[in-house]
Order: C-alpha cells, then structure tokens, then sequence
C-alpha cells in the first residue's frame, strides 16, 4: 500500500487515546509554541507563548485536535462552539468529524460584537434553543472569553454542559467557570507541554 492509500482519517482514529495524545502534543511543541520574551494580553510577562491557531488550522493539527475534541465531549451534548476566532476552527472541525463519525453536532460561532443587520444578535451558525452546548476555544488564559460565550449561548435558550479548550495555560478557567456551574476540561494544560502557568519553562 503506497502513502497515497493511506486514510489518515482512518490511522487517526485507530490510534487509543494515549497515542492520539501524545501525536497531538508534539505537533503543538513543534509548530505552535515559541520561547522567548513576551507580553501575554493579560499583560504578564512570560517566556513562552503559545499560537494554536497554527495547530488548529493546519490539515494534519486539525484533524488530530477534532478527534481529541469528539472523544471527551458528553454523549448528551448536540452542538459545539464558542467566541470569535479562537473557538472556529475547533468547533467547526470537530462537528465535520462528529458527522463522519455517526453522531452530528451542530456547530456555532459567537460574534464578538452583536450584528446590526440581516438576522442580528451575536450567535452564527447552527445553534438551537434546547441544544446542549460544548464551549471551546484553542488557548486559554483567564477564561474570560469562555464566560462570555457561556452567557451568549445561555441567553439564546441552549445549556452549556461543558466548558473545553485545547490548551490552558493559565490555570485560572476552571474555577471561572465552576462560578458559572460549568464543568471545564483542557486537553493539555501548560504543565503538560512543559511549562508553568503564565509561563515558567519547566525543561
């Protein structure tokens, strides 16, 4: 069998969720973490910065980060998505995937900023009142974006159930959104890649 047969969709999800994991993770390392000085929005300094979007919108990255996504996500759980732009690629990859994989999600972006014409609101996309709603997002660090979509997608009629980004690198998310009775979960914490939160290269 040459390359050119190979379903990489298919090697994907025959992986178990260790090498699944650990593929993932090396290609966050490889293409998406710099080392160096900068300036985090927060405004904290740290020593280490992460651009997931560089995972997330690459072919191989994003069907790695899809898969990881579809198998934490709840059995109860019809539609997935978060704020503008951190959470579009995972949101919309993940429900393409979902769909392959026999169990459709609906899939929504939440507009940074209400739109004053056509339909209007902040939500694009497939969402229904009654939905039960993944939050995501790439990279978090305070989780204030994932409070802000938790409220859109909550005031448009749908229940969050889960709260879930594909890198937390600030430590602070999950006790954010546990105020808000959201259950939060990260795929790899900062900890995990190596590092401290808020930066702190640990090797």
């Amino acid at each position: 069998m040459s390359e050119r047969d190979v379903n990489p969709l298919q090697v994907i999800q025959g992986m178990d969720d260790d090498a699944l994991r650990a593929k993932l993770r090396n290609h966050l390392i490889e293409h998406s973490i710099l080392t160096g000085k900068f300036i985090l929005k927060s405004g904290v300094e740290s020593n280490w910065f992460i651009d997931a979007k560089k995972t997330v919108c690459s072919a191989d990255g994003m069907l790695l980060v899809a898969n990881a996504m579809f198998r934490i996500l709840p059995s109860n759980a019809s539609a997935i998505g978060g704020l503008t732009m951190g959470a579009d690629p995972i949101a919309f990859s993940t429900a393409a995937i979902s769909a392959a994989l026999g169990k459709p999600l609906r899939s929504f972006s939440v507009r940074k900023e209400a739109k004053d014409h056509g339909g209007g609101g902040r939500i694009a996309g497939m969402l229904l009142a009654g939905d039960q709603v993944v939050i995501t997002e790439d990279t978090v660090t305070r989780g204030t974006s994932m409070l802000e979509a938790v409220t859109e997608v909550r005031d448009a009629g749908a229940e969050v159930v889960l709260a879930v980004a594909l890198v937390d690198r600030g430590g602070s998310a999950e006790r954010l959104l546990r105020a808000m009775d959201v259950e939060f979960k990260a795929v790899f914490t900062a900890n995990e890649l190596g590092f401290d939160y808020e930066g702190g290269l640990l090797f």
